[in-house]
């Protein structure tokens, strides 16, 4: 089971980048996936996740609007499309899997494993 985030890079405050988190050794339509998001000097955080089935998302109140999470099953990737960037959007970008599929909380990192390496977003003019 690997997990793979890609898609970072620098972009301007206002501007858009699209994160995929990419999967080896399962089937992500079967999983749910978390976003989380870790700054220089502070705590991981969750941005967003989505769940078993497609309409199950959810996201922190700061990127709500902005931020959209989705899957394809073809391709076997969760997308992050991240819009209206600022630079408080700054940091390293992980997916994971929750430990327990069917209990978790969304944006609590311990809940979580299987992060792979993640990818920098860097949001600035």
């Amino acid at each position: 089971v690997q997990l793979q985030a890609s898609g970072g890079g620098l972009v301007q405050p206002g501007g858009s980048l699209r994160l995929s988190c990419a999967a080896s050794g399962f089937t992500l339509e079967h999983y749910p996936i978390g976003w989380f998001r870790q700054a220089p000097g502070n705590e991981r955080e969750g941005v967003s996740c989505i769940g078993r089935y497609e309409y199950s998302t959810s996201y922190a109140d700061s990127v709500r609007g902005r931020f959209t999470v989705s899957k394809d099953k073809a391709k076997n990737t969760v997308y992050l499309q991240m819009n209206s960037l600022k630079p408080e959007d700054t940091g390293v970008y992980y997916c994971a899997l929750p430990k327990e599929m069917s209990s978790y909380s969304c944006f609590y990192p311990g809940d979580f494993a299987s992060w792979g390496q993640g990818t920098q977003v860097t949001v600035s003019s």
